[in-house]
């Protein structure tokens, strides 16, 4: 599931664009200020990023010039409300993929994320490859194949994407509601099993018959995967 940062400092025009792309099954966050989208954009794994330019903090021409340095093939789309053929220049000298005026229609920036998406997946074939570690348990993301000590392990798609989240999360506590949000896509419920229920099923075929356990339990926290 591809994951989108949303860089945008006027609050209705965020939350739509992220409920829009909950809707077309995209992950997705949001930052209100340059500063903390490029912090974001830094330190963690985006396939895209939706860039406004007039931003408190540091302005989108900025945030892209600095992505570029540390991230030269992600793609990000500028949004702006300056339609200026000098500032789409700039925008595009600065890093930008793409450039998109608003106001513009949802159906318009869905069709230019997804190009976005299959450039950066045609000049980027590696990431097809692309293989989450930690200890003897391997992960690649683009076959689907899921390996711990040499041995095959056949996940369902749920626990797969479980599993996914874990690895890119690896060190971090997660708890019930990232869970729930992050790969059922679901608000929390206090009153389901739902993520209790799938990582038992994660536990019995990736740590059950190994003698290091991956995935542990943090209680009144969440869980968390690593090597102890």
């Amino acid at each position: 599931m591809k994951n989108i940062l949303i860089v945008e400092d006027d609050r209705r025009i965020a939350q739509n664009i992220y409920r829009g792309l909950h809707a077309e099954n995209f992950e997705a966050e949001i930052a209100y200020d340059g500063i903390t989208g490029k912090n974001l954009a830094l330190s963690k794994k985006f396939d895209l990023i939706l860039l406004d330019v007039n931003l408190p903090g540091l302005k989108g021409y900025d945030v892209c010039q600095q992505i570029r340095v540390y991230k030269p093939s992600l793609p990000i789309i500028m949004l702006t409300a300056y339609g200026e053929v000098e500032d789409k220049v700039e925008g595009l000298n600065k890093g930008a993929n793409d450039y998109i005026v608003k106001p513009f229609d949802f159906r318009e920036l869905m069709a230019r994320i997804h190009a976005a998406l299959r450039v950066s997946e045609l000049n980027n074939p590696e990431t097809e490859s692309q293989v989450l570690r930690i200890a003897d348990l391997e992960l690649n993301i683009g076959t689907k194949e899921v390996i711990r000590a040499g041995k095959s392990i056949e996940l369902t798609a749920k626990e797969f994407a479980l599993l996914e989240y874990f690895l890119l999360h690896r060190g971090r506590v997660v708890s019930k509601m990232d869970l729930a949000e992050h790969v059922w896509h679901l608000n929390f419920d206090p009153g389901t099993n739902v993520v209790e229920v799938y990582i038992n099923y994660l536990r019995k075929k990736i740590d059950k018959d190994f003698s290091t356990k991956l995935i542990h339990t943090r209680p009144g926290l969440g869980y968390i995967m690593k090597e102890e």
